[in-house]
């Protein structure tokens, strides 16, 4: 397992200066953003039909000793508006044209949401299913909105030979194991999970136990924390608006890996990965606004590089 860095926190530096910061620091692996919500500072789909640019973009990597983990294109590919949708779905196809040619086995990106009609302006999560309006509207998006889609786009990444792995994420229609399981069912085995923790916490899921339940759904991992705030959590529950910089009105706020929960924890999760067959990497995502940047990324690669495990299990000859 390694410890990898998904860039999108150094958008402000280019490529060269990100690749010797992190390669200082003993990183060896990269997840970058293609485009849609997450930028593209780092990682231009325009190298599809620019083999130069495509020469050297690969050459910077090998000179840093730093590999791609994932290229992440983040988006809404179901958005009632069609042109934000197009959009998204385009970035997420040259993506996965991209991954292939640089032999990068996974792309990331969102499960979508679509609004409650075809005429619809802005997305609509259900949460609840009364009124009984709410189930009507929940499974025609997916029956005539998620599936077309997914079927199609899973289908796509097989024939090029990448994986999806979906964040499970409030607000799309894939944010638990459950909603996870049935877009795999949908999209076919080369749609995953790419699996960030921080994101089960606030909502109740225990991280490591639904790693039993996903299995071998899980393509990629986000090292991300989440801090619950038990005297905040009664008055507003998990489903919390205001602005992640309110820290002290909220019920919880994401932290940099060891800062919502210590090496017992991380270890479990760590072990539990390996257990279930993944032994990939660890891509920290630095969302903290407690700590800068800098700060919680050298402080998250310490944390986890003292805890991923390295080398491969030996026989078991106590048996």
């Amino acid at each position: 397992m390694k410890v990898g860095v998904f860039t999108a926190l150094l958008g402000q530096l280019p490529l060269d200066d990100v690749l010797k910061k992190l390669s200082g620091l003993g990183v060896t692996t990269v997840e970058l953003g293609t485009g849609n919500y997450p930028g593209d500072p780092h990682c231009k789909l325009e190298m599809l039909e620019n083999e130069t640019a495509l020469v050297e973009f690969k050459k910077k990597l090998d000179d840093h000793g730093i590999g791609i983990s994932a290229l992440s294109c983040h988006g809404n590919a179901l958005h009632p508006d069609k042109a934000f949708a197009a959009a998204s779905a385009e970035v997420n196809r040259k993506t996965i044209l991209l991954a292939e040619k640089l032999g990068v086995p996974v792309v990331i990106d969102f499960s979508g949401c679509p609004g409650d009609s075809d005429d619809a302006k802005y997305p609509n999560w259900v949460t609840c299913p009364w009124p009984p309006d709410f189930l009507d509207l929940l499974e025609w998006q997916w029956e005539k909105k998620v599936t077309p889609f997914w079927k199609e786009r899973g289908q796509f990444a097989a024939d090029h030979g990448v994986k999806i792995a979906v964040e499970m994420h409030p607000g799309f229609v894939a944010y638990s194991p459950e909603t996870m399981l049935r877009l795999r069912e949908i999209a076919g085995p080369s749609v995953g999970c790419n699996y960030d923790p921080s994101h089960m916490f606030w909502q109740g899921i225990d991280p490591i136990a639904a790693i039993r339940v996903l299995g071998d759904a899980i393509f990629h991992v986000h090292a991300k924390d989440t801090q619950i705030y038990a005297q905040n959590l009664p008055r507003m529950g998990v489903l919390d608006t205001k602005k992640y910089t309110d820290e002290r009105n909220r019920a919880w706020i994401f932290r940099t890996v060891g800062y919502g929960h210590g090496a017992e924890w991380w270890s479990e999760f760590i072990s539990t990965l390996r257990m279930y067959g993944y032994d990939y990497v660890l891509s920290i995502e630095h969302e903290d606004s407690i700590l800068s940047p800098e700060e919680g990324l050298t402080k998250a690669i310490k944390f986890l590089d003292a805890l991923v495990i390295k080398e491969k299990p030996a026989a078991a000859w106590w048996v």
